[in-house]
């Protein structure tokens, strides 16, 4: 499939701020504590249990699934980075600077 360089450099902004948003959830953020006072013993009577929101296994594919598509759009880019040529109408554009008030002894 071909895009422009520009669909690419969405795609990757995308795909970025989506592993983004998934690296920092760790094991409290899948799981959802809920309590209920249910008399088991003598000496217990509160019971704690957590509860999946999301199992593990689908968070870890969907996590590899989009740092996998960053990753291969990204080295599209840079394939396109270092093969693409870009003409300037000025020669300036690619130079220093040069203070026209400082004069150049050398």
């Amino acid at each position: 499939m071909k895009v422009k360089l520009a669909e690419a450099l969405l795609r990757r902004k995308e795909l970025q701020e989506k592993v983004d948003r998934l690296r920092p959830l760790n094991n409290k953020d899948l799981y959802e504590t809920r309590s209920g006072r249910t008399k088991v013993t003598d000496s217990l009577d509160d019971v704690i249990v957590q509860v999946s929101k999301v199992s593990f296994q689908q968070f870890t594919h969907t996590y590899d699934w989009h740092a996998k598509q960053l990753r291969l759009v990204d080295a599209a880019i840079q394939q396109a980075n270092w093969t693409a040529e870009l003409e300037f109408e000025s020669p300036d554009v690619m130079g220093d600077y040069v203070d026209p008030y400082v004069k150049d002894e050398g």
